[in-house]
């Protein structure tokens, strides 16, 4: 799912009421109503040619069209190039937007409802035009035990959509939040159409292999189901002159393969069958991405800055499992990581480590609480940790001297012990008896570089009489296992945000630990959480928002529900060269796939 955060403007008259091109929940818009296209895109891009590549994603087949529902996988690039929503990002800011199939948003006075009027100009593939009709019932299906849960969460302070005309449509909100608007703008629409048969209407779970009927600049062309997938772009895509799209989606063909692991991906782009990859490996990158054509300029190899917020890379507690609720335990288990000779011996010193919750920004939690965190505390001393409130804020353990394995290890042991885990009998037990197994889950995709990481952690981790077995599956059951929270331990990467809000809830809300398909891996069921979250995506400025986020990192990381991983601060990316341009002016906060796919363009006759 795509989240777009957004961007107002204008105050259109002395009613309260906010309308504009565009909304902001804080900050300043750099694009005025009228401007003629993005700073970092190309208007005179000339449009055709081709481009092959493989996302950085683990999937390793797709069964499905319909990107909304739990069941099955959607193949890369379709949310992206076909499925469009009512406003969209750009680039270069990060908490901004501006009209795409809306041209126009206005906020009521007291921010209970938000108010989007249609570009006439938005047609779907089939023709049809994108309507207010079309836009709700995209957020009713969304919002129905038929799709994914995500959106549920997502969407779930929405109180629900009302077409008001043809092209008007009000979005009604639960509660006053600055950030709703955000979220009413991100939802994708399709064709009320969609999935009709036979006159009916089937359930959206039932709606697999329907074509979409969407309006994004690419609709599916040539298919080799379950591995390879081209999208053709539309030579009638309605919005190709609109100033948010100029210069942009130039390919005339975007096609994604799918290999089994990462040595095939690197191999099969080594040999021509595609040209642009992503790497997430620092030993892969630094050995691999060798040889003859990369030193005879044939293949470019390059790390791309970014700006954006870090991903929560960690190793996940399910903490639904009695052996993992004590928070001694996974405390002690954190010990045993010992990243700093991982980053020197297997990293070539890449990475930087994650620390807590939201990495590299402003809400990140200080040692102690400040005034404004503290205000928030307060209430929910009786629910929370005493030391939350008197103790520096838990850093991962360290192996620097004059830190080392044997006393973090020494720590570990008596942190078990106090939870009443002991050694005895070759094994670390409980007062039962039972010997304390772990199964860390990860899919086959991943599993050959991980197998490398995992293994001195598992050793470290038998150090204190913990055993440890190291299981690989096949993405599909992988995901499968996830989404029913089936496993112990697993490695996982959660997006950053540069303004994290309403998914936050979907990730560690109540409701959501008991939502099957959540991403409430951990099992997080705690009010005090709920309270923090709360305050998060009610606030009502960018200090308060701070305050908030601060706040909940600092609770969530005195549980010690993940043992923090790390995180790269460029993309890695190898391309092939005199193929493909680029604009001048790169972005700040993107991903690399999508700027490539959105803003490049093909050397003409390569």
């Amino acid at each position: 799912m795509r989240v777009f955060w957004l961007v107002c403007l204008w105050c259109m008259s002395t009613s309260g009421a906010w309308a504009a091109h565009a909304y902001a929940q804080f900050g300043d818009i750099k694009y005025p109503p009228g401007f003629a296209h993005f700073d970092y895109v190309n208007p005179t891009a000339p449009k055709g040619g081709e481009i092959a590549l493989v996302a950085p994603v683990r999937v390793s087949i797709f069964d499905k069209y319909n990107p909304f529902t739990l069941k099955g996988t959607a193949p890369s690039g379709l949310s992206e190039l076909m499925f469009e929503s009512l406003l969209i990002g750009t680039l270069d800011q990060p908490t901004t937007a501006y009209g795409l199939l809306a041209e126009d948003v206005a906020v009521a006075d007291d921010g209970l409802s938000a108010t989007f009027k249609l570009n006439p100009l938005a047609r779907f593939h089939n023709g049809d035009p994108v309507l207010a009709l079309d836009v709700k019932s995209s957020f009713d299906r969304l919002m129905s035990k038929e799709a994914s849960p995500v959106y549920q969460s997502a969407f779930g302070d929405i109180k629900g959509v009302t077409v008001l005309d043809q092209r008007t449509v009000r979005f009604d909100f639960k509660r006053r939040n600055a950030e709703l608007p955000l979220v009413a703008g991100a939802v994708p629409v399709f064709s009320h159409k969609w999935g009709m048969e036979g006159g009916k209407l089937k359930p959206f779970d039932q709606v697999i292999m329907d074509m979409p009927i969407a309006s994004g600049p690419y609709r599916i062309g040539r298919v080799n189901f379950g591995k390879d997938i081209t999208y053709q772009r539309d030579p009638g895509y309605w919005a190709q002159q609109l100033n948010v799209r100029k210069g942009q989606y130039n390919f005339e063909r975007i096609t994604f393969k799918i290999y089994k692991d990462n040595t095939a991906r690197l191999e099969a782009f080594k040999a021509g069958e595609f040209e642009f990859i992503q790497s997430n490996i620092a030993r892969e990158w630094a050995r691999a991405y060798t040889g003859a054509k990369f030193k005879n300029g044939d293949f470019i190899k390059v790390e791309l800055q970014h700006r954006n917020a870090g991903g929560l890379q960690s190793w996940l507690f399910n903490t639904r499992l009695a052996k993992f609720k004590d928070v001694r335990v996974r405390e002690a288990i954190g010990l045993a990581m010992d990243y700093e000779w991982m980053n020197r011996q297997l990293f070539y010193n890449s990475y930087t480590r994650v620390r807590g919750y939201f990495v590299g920004g402003d809400f990140e939690a200080k040692a102690l609480p400040g005034a404004d965190e503290l205000a928030l505390l307060e209430p929910l001393r009786r629910q929370l940790r005493p030391e939350v409130f008197t103790q520096p804020v838990p850093q991962p353990p360290s192996t620097t001297p004059p830190g080392s394995l044997r006393a973090n290890l020494l720590k570990a042991r008596t942190l078990l012990a106090d939870a009443g885990w002991t050694y005895r009998d070759g094994a670390l037990r409980n007062a039962k008896g039972d010997p304390f197994l772990i199964e860390i889950l990860d899919d086959t995709g991943q599993g050959a570089s991980m197998s490398r990481i995992v293994t001195p952690f598992i050793q470290n981790l038998g150090k204190l009489g913990i055993e440890a077995q190291f299981k690989l599956i096949d993405f599909s059951l992988f995901q499968k296992r996830l989404d029913s929270f089936d496993f112990e331990m697993t490695s996982l990467n959660m997006p950053g945000s540069l303004s994290p809000g309403a998914e936050l809830m979907d990730r560690f809300g109540s409701k959501a630990s008991a939502t099957a398909g959540s991403n409430n891996f951990v099992g997080i069921k705690d009010p005090a959480v709920d309270a923090l979250l709360d305050k998060v995506v009610t606030a009502v400025d960018r200090p308060q928002q701070i305050a908030a986020l601060r706040a909940l990192d600092r609770v969530l990381r005195f549980e010690h529900f993940n043992v923090p991983a790390w995180y790269s601060g460029v993309h890695r990316v190898a391309y092939r060269a005199h193929r493909f341009a680029q604009p001048e002016v790169k972005p700040l906060y993107y991903k690399a796939e999508d700027w490539a796919l959105s803003t490049w363009w093909a050397q003409p006759g390569k």
